[in-house]
């Protein structure tokens, strides 16, 4: 009755009222959504499909159709109005706001979110990071500028285009670190971006996009600077500023 052409497609003003004068009760969570729905679309229609899978909890893998509309204009106070929340469903609000651009995708992430499995691989990358470089620190009684010490250059983790016949140091030189501040900048922007990222696309995901720019920087310094060794996670870290932006 609503779709009389069967064009899959109802109008914005029509679909509020619908969901305002329903006779059944519908559950707040999902009315929230529902009206986020019909306030998050400037194009003046609403998709029946994309309402069966919210209603049903389906939703596209990464949320591509919110990434696909991230320029739309959206109201920012419909989320942030709840109140009454703990510190980790307040994180969770963050991180929504943070990674998604729409807000109907924001509330169901919000009411969809579980704890389980946790964005366990930037934690463990980065905690590795830190006992690395303790070690080496402690080993060589020397925490800044550790690439001048000779034995730091025999680690088999570092990565020297002379090495690239040892496939693996392509990707562990990301454990080794020049200093404090070197490792001071990843851990943190890995934490504060890499977390919040994983939370939302997992972990699959995004372990694959970080070794993957660990990888890249590897490559790119074995056709540019044959002399040069590398250490440190900044490919993996700057794969994931991209990802964020």
């Amino acid at each position: 009755q609503l779709d009389p052409e069967n064009t899959g497609f109802i109008g914005v003003e029509t679909f509020a009222s619908l969901v305002h004068s329903h006779e059944l009760p519908l559950d707040p969570a999902k009315l929230d959504m529902l009206v986020a729905l019909a306030q998050g679309n400037d194009e003046g229609q609403v998709c029946y499909q994309e309402l069966v899978d919210l209603i049903s909890s389906k939703r596209s893998s990464s949320f591509k159709r919110a990434i696909a509309n991230g320029q739309r204009a959206l109201p920012r106070d419909v989320l942030l109005d709840e109140t009454g929340l703990g510190f980790y469903k307040r994180f969770v609000r963050y991180v929504a706001y943070e990674i998604l651009p729409c807000e109907m995708d924001r509330r169901w992430y919000f009411y969809q979110h579980r704890t389980c499995p946790p964005p366990v691989f930037m934690a463990a990358v980065t905690l590795t990071q830190i006992i690395v470089f303790l070690c080496y620190g402690a080993r060589l009684n020397k925490w800044v500028l550790q690439t001048y010490h000779p034995e730091y250059m025999k680690s088999p983790l570092v990565y020297h285009p002379g090495h690239r016949a040892r496939a693996w140091r392509f990707l562990t030189y990301m454990f080794m670190h020049v200093g404090l501040e070197q490792l001071g900048f990843n851990a943190l922007l890995q934490l504060m971006i890499g977390v919040p990222l994983e939370m939302v696309h997992g972990i699959l995901r995004i372990s694959f996009l970080y070794l993957a720019g660990v990888l890249a920087g590897s490559l790119t310094v074995s056709i540019t600077d044959m002399r040069a060794p590398l250490v440190g996670g900044s490919g993996g870290v700057y794969a994931l500023c991209s990802a964020h932006l």
